[in-house]
């Protein structure tokens, strides 16, 4: 029985060693992206691991996606823009 009881305890402190380990370890951004938004034009640059493209009317399948989306606005209130983003491996 204190054989059984020490396998327990041996397990369970290897599990939570294990656990306090991995939550230690942050994990690197899948992409980064820069916005660039002074007034009247807005630049969207993917800067690593995605391309973007404009996507406000749905996905068009002939649109070919870039690393920078550039958006404009004259007006003194803008909308927010759509982009979509696709993550490259």
């Amino acid at each position: 029985m204190r054989r059984s009881l020490l396998n327990a305890a041996l397990a369970l402190a290897l599990i939570a060693t294990g656990w306090i380990i991995a939550q230690a370890q942050t994990p690197n951004p899948d992409f980064e992206i820069v916005v660039d938004a002074p007034s009247g034009s807005t630049t969207v640059t993917c800067v690593r691991g995605c391309t973007l493209a404009w996507v406000e009317r749905g996905v068009n399948p002939n649109a070919r996606p870039t690393e920078t989306f550039e958006y404009a606005c004259t007006g003194p209130r803008c909308s927010s823009a759509r982009i979509g983003g696709w993550v490259t491996r």
